[in-house]
């Protein structure tokens, strides 16, 4: 389905998680412009530097490229520019990947999300 085919012109979550680059490129974006808004962004980090982890199980990327999406997405269903509600759906959507797959989240994900904290969250 292209984007032409929505009404309200956003882009489907499997169109991101199809292109990593532009994930990628979207995922710092934000992240960068709201971490300090984010009580989940040390977990938010760690599940990303999971999903594009080359041993990381096929089906545990998809999972986490799906919330990851989600959370890049600028249509919500509740907007992020709400003080502390706009960030309950991404956080929701992103707890429930991250305790799906949480076995797979390894300390050097979560080092590699503290590091990127310490150094103002430039991608390595």
């Amino acid at each position: 389905m292209n984007t032409s085919q929505h009404g309200v012109g956003f882009e489907p979550a499997d169109h991101l998680a199809e292109n990593p680059d532009e994930l990628r490129r979207r995922f710092w974006l934000k992240m960068k412009r709201l971490a300090v808004k984010l009580p989940f962004a040390e977990d938010l980090l760690a599940a990303y530097y999971c999903a594009f982890d080359r041993a990381t199980p096929r089906h545990v990327q998809v999972a986490l490229l799906g919330a990851l999406a989600y959370f890049v997405l600028p249509f919500d269903f509740v907007t992020d520019l709400m003080p502390m509600l706009g960030f309950a759906d991404d956080a929701a959507v992103l707890a429930t990947a991250i305790r799906l797959v949480a076995g797979n989240i390894t300390p050097e994900h979560r080092a590699a999300a503290q590091a990127a904290m310490q150094r103002g969250l430039t991608e390595d």
